[in-house]
């Protein structure tokens, strides 16, 4: 059903894509069965992908039953599977998959489950895909501890590989997400934050992992560096759409559709696109007085602060920058032939977009 309706988004023209994104996100929000979205999106790679999650099994084994345990937790973690399932289809829209694609699929989603497992830590968050969060159910010494472990076990897989390139470039994207972490902590409560900073730290903390799966990928397939570039700013213009998505739905999302705890960001002094945008646009007695609501902290409501939003239209402006994101990267598939895996990396796009709200 996305499919059928985004193939056509990379042909059209800058509005029609949009009305085309904007169709299929008025359809996700009514679907309720995300997981036939996801598996018609990811229908080109559906047997690599299970394989992936085999080699992802397997490298994690551990002779420990209480590790095994919480092993057991991050694998029901993997939901959406985005990371692993774009690099799967950026190499299948470039040329042929190979068991290093499998191990890199791997390896990009234990990276991944690591800053879930330590952004819950940060965040103090009790529920994650609907469940306890590590620190919930052991403690957050043990949560840091199970990231770092999964960190450790992506590097002792990429390792594998005959080359050291995947290596190189996963060891990257992993500093500039910690980098990415370490300035949204360093901003926290700085209500003052502007739109340059905020992009700074999306586009490190969770476009530069989605950015590295795509060019991986691509790389691995034999793609040229051009094409290869042109792959990873596609991972990078989605990766910052996701993102701008999430902070959305931190303010507008319901918790058990989302499957995690909201409304953390303004509790922890956080300042997402939705809330800076409010912030710059409000009449100056009203920005002043949502800045004292926010530092004061006592009493801070998410329904309360969804008002200042709608008043100010902050939501939909941040999800017409989502939007932008996202045909942008529509955009950097236009050197590709056509194939299904490109038609999906074109639908994904509507999956970012229409997220539940």
């Amino acid at each position: 059903m996305v499919a059928s309706i985004a193939a056509t988004a990379g042909s059209l023209s800058a509005g029609e894509q949009r009305r085309t994104i904007g169709d299929v996100s008025t359809i996700m929000q009514k679907t309720v069965d995300i997981a036939a979205v996801l598996g018609e999106l990811y229908a080109p790679v559906q047997r690599e992908l299970r394989e992936a999650k085999v080699v992802f099994d397997r490298e994690l084994a551990c002779d420990l039953p209480f590790v095994e345990e919480l092993c057991d937790t991050v694998r029901s973690y993997r939901g959406k599977m985005l990371r692993p399932a774009l690099l799967l289809l950026s190499g299948r829209a470039v040329g042929t998959l190979s068991e290093a694609h499998l191990t890199l699929a791997a390896v990009v989603e234990m990276v991944h489950m690591a800053t879930l497992v330590h952004d819950d830590v940060l965040d103090q968050a009790d529920e994650r895909r609907r469940q306890p969060t590590i620190g919930a159910i052991a403690g957050n010494e043990a949560a840091v501890l199970l990231g770092d472990f999964l960190i450790s076990h992506a590097y002792h897989l990429c390792s594998s590989l005959d080359s050291q390139f995947a290596s190189r470039r996963v060891a990257a994207a992993t500093n500039t997400v910690c980098e990415g972490e370490l300035l949204q902590n360093h901003y926290a409560g700085d209500f003052d934050l502007d739109e340059a900073h905020y992009f700074d730290i999306v586009r490190r903390k969770t476009g530069a992992l989605t950015a590295v799966a795509c060019e991986l990928g691509a790389v691995f397939a034999g793609g040229i560096d051009a094409t290869s570039d042109a792959m990873r700013r596609y991972g990078l213009h989605a990766g910052v759409a996701f993102q701008i998505i999430d902070d959305v739905l931190d303010f507008v999302g319901d918790e058990a559709a989302v499957g995690k705890t909201l409304g953390l960001d303004c509790m922890l002094g956080k300042p997402t696109l939705p809330l800076i945008h409010c912030l710059g646009t409000a009449p100056p007695e009203s920005a002043g007085a949502l800045r004292d609501m926010l530092r004061d902290q006592s009493g801070v409501e998410r329904g309360h602060i969804l008002e200042f939003l709608e008043q100010t239209g902050s939501i939909e402006a941040a999800v017409k920058v989502a939007r932008a994101h996202t045909e942008r990267a529509i955009a950097c598939l236009d050197s590709l032939g056509e194939s299904e895996a490109r038609t999906s990396l074109e639908s994904m796009a509507a999956f970012i977009i229409g997220r539940r709200f």
